[in-house]
């Protein structure tokens, strides 16, 4: 059985995924993540850094999952499967940092416009002054690379990074896709994320 977990970047909205998730074959078990206090999710304490969203994912998967993950939402995706590579069959990254240096490929600062956008979130997310570096080479799992051409905050070149450093890999790039290519261009995005995952065809 195919089991998806879709994670969101740093909007935190389990509502993100949601087009994408429609669009993908019905008899395949979906779980979409939430991140605790960012964007306008309701705050828990015990979240205070990546790691421990990392952590929540890591309790759910109690056998192998496909990761399909957003922005912020790759790293924590990478970082799942490259410790514990048994537990990810198959992984999605979108427009994310991956834990790579964002700076030095041409991203622009995200963290005054989120803040404006969501002044609620917990401060920890606008805290990372950059991104923490991942071994992104030892990903093992089968990887789909999503890119919009016109994204100014994950830009092209860090796709065609990770496209170099993670063996296997496949970069497909959407012509005039911003940062929210997954939510917006659901129609194009669906059937590619079907097509890695198994199927060939979406729902």
């Amino acid at each position: 059985m195919t089991q998806v977990f879709f994670l969101p970047g740093a909007g935190g909205s389990p509502e993100f995924w949601q087009p994408v998730a429609d669009r993908l074959p019905a008899a395949w078990t979906k779980r979409r993540f939430g991140w605790p206090g960012l964007g306008t999710q309701a705050h828990d304490p015990s979240i205070r850094s990546l790691g421990d969203l990392g952590a929540l994912v890591k309790a759910e998967m109690t056998a192998p999952v496909d990761l399909v993950a957003q922005s912020m939402g790759g790293w924590i995706a990478a970082r799942l499967a490259i410790e514990y590579p048994a537990l990810v069959r198959r992984l999605v990254l979108t427009v994310t940092s991956a834990g790579v240096d964002m700076g030095k490929l041409g991203a622009t600062d995200w963290r005054e416009t989120y803040r404006r956008n969501f002044p609620n979130a917990a401060p920890w997310i606008t805290d990372l002054r950059a991104s923490v570096n991942l071994p992104v080479d030892r990903i093992a799992a089968p990887t789909l690379l999503l890119w919009g051409d016109a994204d100014p905050i994950s830009p092209v070149a860090v796709g065609r990074h990770l496209a170099q450093r993670i063996a296997g890999s496949r970069l497909e790039i959407i012509a005039g896709g911003d940062h929210d290519l997954a939510r917006l261009r659901a129609d194009e995005v669906a059937p590619l994320i079907a097509k890695h995952l198994g199927t060939g065809r979406a729902a």
